[in-house]
């Protein structure tokens, strides 16, 4: 499918790896040309050397939770033309029971995944407006939806950045601009595994075992009974940017999690 994404200028946070990377590739792939992110010098020029097969690549290692960071990629990203897409994609989430989790654990949670969107967004979306043509899309989760109460924290950022998503949306009327969230469930990504490689080593279970225990017990609502493929939550995200008609939306792609016909 043809997304008319050919010469489009992508910013993608949190691009080094993930759903990040596998969304800077779709977009490649599509023809645009692409601006990642990621911490560390090393993790991004892995990236791009990944990446770059693929079309124009270039990318920036910058801590955007921080106003020096995220200023520091507006930069780099904006040096060769107006940015036509942003993908809010960066994130980070644990699992932590709710009476531990500290004043100064809530507040790096939502200066992480929601400030960094706060950031970038308000940043590139004036010139978008001004343009009359554009596209946020913003990650959140089904857990902005449906709660997890092992993961409190996550889920009230997730919720927020879909609260975020409309009223950005909200400015956006009579223009071709559009603010829309993508809700990706359980998802593979590095972390992920990471996590629950751990937890088969403390449990001393394969981890096909520990995977399947989780769905039964944890996410028993999913329709896939499977995590989500990065590359499927990227092909949602190429989607919906490219996507006129759709404006202030929050798009599933979490298995059937959520028991809803909306």
């Amino acid at each position: 499918m043809d997304l008319n994404l050919q010469g489009k200028r992508v910013v993608v946070t949190g691009s080094a790896t993930g759903i990040g990377r596998a969304t800077a590739e779709v977009f490649l792939r599509e023809g645009a040309e692409v601006v990642i992110n990621g911490l560390t010098e090393t993790e991004v020029a892995a990236a791009i050397a990944s990446l770059s097969p693929h079309g124009a690549v270039s990318g920036l290692a910058a801590d955007i939770a921080t106003a020096e960071g995220a200023n520091a990629l507006l930069d780099f990203a904006k040096r060769d033309g107006a940015v036509d897409v942003l993908v809010n994609n960066v994130g980070i989430f644990s699992v932590k029971p709710f009476e531990e989790i500290t004043d100064a654990d809530w507040l790096h949670y939502f200066n992480v995944n929601v400030l960094t969107a706060v950031r970038m967004t308000r940043a590139i979306l004036p010139a978008m407006l001004e343009r009359g043509t554009g596209a946020v899309v913003n990650l959140a989760s089904e857990a902005g939806v449906k709660p997890l109460p092992q993961m409190v924290h996550y889920s009230v950022t997730k919720t927020a950045m879909i609260g975020l998503t409309r009223g950005l949306a909200e400015l956006t009327k009579g223009t071709a601009v559009t603010v829309n969230a993508v809700l990706p469930g359980p998802t593979w990504t590095d972390g992920v595994e990471a996590y629950f490689r751990g937890l088969a080593a403390a449990k001393s279970l394969p981890m096909d075992g520990v995977i399947e225990s989780y769905f039964r017990q944890d996410e028993p609502t999913s329709l896939i009974q499977r995590f989500v493929k990065p590359d499927e939550v990227a092909r949602m995200i190429a989607f919906v940017a490219s996507s006129p008609a759709s404006n202030g939306a929050a798009y599933r792609i979490e298995g059937g999690i959520i028991r809803s016909i909306l």
